[in-house]
């Protein structure tokens, strides 16, 4: 798997791993409290077996996401996460939806941010997750029908990035290697 790295814009530091050099792009925010290991099977599967170009990042704020993409040459990408990240990754494709080719969701926190204008989101929920029930998936979808799709990975709970990693990849692969 590839090595961390921090990046300090303005001072801050924000870790952060970019792993494989496909055409398609996606930025994976790790969730409150999350390392690399949470996402990182999944990033690595991606990066390796699908041919993605693939951007963990430990960050806390918009400014900081956008800042690490600029830092590697990341002018647009897919950007997602998990609980929390995901929900950081929401607010940073209201804020530059220029800067995102879509929306991925791994888990939907309850909360009321608007989806950018006309870019595709793939919401994916384990059916036992007590902590980001598939309700706020579903409810999320139902905001945008005509481009939200809703994936659920039966028997899963709030952690399935990481007691179902090789799911989760499969499903993010053939949504966005539909080209």
């Amino acid at each position: 798997m590839a090595e961390s790295s921090t990046f300090e814009p303005d001072g801050r530091a924000v870790d952060y791993v970019d792993e494989g050099e496909g055409p398609v792009g996606l930025v994976l925010i790790h969730g409150i409290g999350r390392t690399g290991e949470a996402l990182g099977v999944i990033a690595h599967y991606l990066a390796e077996e699908a041919g993605f170009r693939v951007v963990q990042i430990g960050a806390d704020a918009v400014d900081d996401v956008i800042a690490v993409m600029d830092h590697l040459g990341l002018e647009d990408a897919w950007i997602g996460g998990h609980g929390s990240g995901g929900t950081l990754a929401r607010h940073v494709v209201a804020e530059h939806h220029e800067r995102s080719n879509g929306l991925l969701l791994l888990g939907v926190e309850d909360e009321d941010i608007a989806l950018a204008p006309a870019l595709p989101v793939l919401i994916i929920q384990g059916s036992d997750d007590d902590v980001t029930p598939p309700a706020n998936g579903d409810r999320l979808q139902a905001t945008a029908p005509e481009r939200a799709s809703v994936k659920t990975l039966a028997g899963a709970d709030h952690h399935f990035p990481v007691t179902h990693p090789i799911e989760t990849a499969y499903i993010i692969e053939e949504y966005l290697d539909w080209d």
